[in-house]
């Protein structure tokens, strides 16, 4: 068993982009209902977060900043500007506003350093994921659970993981989803070292580099729990957990079932295949073995 992020179909949320995002948004929100707006920065928006892009790649961090600022200004003023007409306006039309206002002001007010922010307007459950890798600091989605067997890989259960839990606190709900899918409780888990901590007592867990308890049999099988991680790799590259492009939690849900299926299916493909051309070049040796003798 081990866990993932199943990253989302987004582009890398910077503060410029949202910023312009979101006011592109507020401002054809207000044309479709007929809404006059003081100024809409049609022309000024685009050109700011272009020069943004160009000073980011420049190395011209001040300059960068300044174009941030000034597009969060200009966010900020068609935000109030929409805010003092929505009093007059009826129900109908303010409930139309209501999500767009709720994420605007959810940008607008979150800072740096500040836990779950706003990384994508059309997909706010996105969370920012830090895994440790060397390649990729931070992942922009859902954690995933994913649970295999030992000996022939097959994935027993697959999960989403929203808000972020620590390994350890998972492990029990995946057991749970694994004995509900198969109709078995397993004898025993192995996970690595992210699931200490966890309070899983009706299963044998063993944790990677563990020593005390371990027969020569459990070591035997912990080696195989290694052979998770290409799985993950298989579902991510061959499957499509690596982007998921179903909209809200119930999408991230989804779309782990279905990336868990069809592993399980190109899997059973792969073995009739190989059952296949072994039945096949019985019957070419048996044929060549009946032919007559040629005098």
């Amino acid at each position: 068993m081990d866990t993932t992020v199943q990253e989302k179909a987004i582009a890398f949320p910077t503060d410029s982009r949202l910023y312009n995002r979101a006011r592109e948004r507020l401002v054809r929100l207000a044309k479709a209902h007929g809404m006059p707006l003081r100024q809409s920065y049609v022309r000024v928006g685009p050109r700011l977060l272009f020069k943004n892009n160009r000073y980011g790649h420049a190395r011209q961090l001040r300059r960068r900043r300044r174009t941030t600022a000034k597009l969060k200004t200009v966010l900020g003023r068609v935000y109030r500007d929409i805010e003092r007409q929505l009093a007059k306006q009826p129900e109908s039309v303010q409930a139309a506003f209501a999500e767009p206002m709720a994420l605007t002001k959810r940008l607008l007010v979150q800072l740096r350093h500040d836990k779950k922010k706003l990384c994508a307007l059309h997909a706010p459950g996105v969370e920012c994921i830090a895994k440790g890798k060397a390649h990729k600091r931070y992942e922009f989605g859902v954690k995933a659970s994913i649970a295999t067997t030992n000996r022939s890989n097959l994935v027993v259960g697959a999960q989403s993981l929203p808000g972020n839990p620590h390994d350890g606190h998972t492990l029990s709900t995946a057991l749970a989803q694994v004995e509900r899918l198969t109709g078995q409780r397993p004898e025993r888990c192995y996970v690595d070292l992210g699931y200490r901590g966890h309070d899983v007592t009706d299963v044998e867990v063993f944790k990677a580099r563990q020593k005390r308890g371990v027969t020569r049999s459990i070591r035997r099988e912990l080696k195989r729990r290694n052979a998770i991680e290409p799985i993950i790799g298989h579902m991510k590259n061959d499957g499509l957990l690596h982007r998921n492009h179903l909209k809200g939690t119930e999408g991230d849900a989804i779309n782990v079932i279905l990336c868990g299926a069809g592993q399980n299916l190109r899997l059973i493909l792969n073995y009739l295949r190989i059952f296949w051309l072994k039945i096949r070049q019985t019957f070419r040796c048996y044929r060549l073995l009946t032919l007559p003798c040629a005098a």
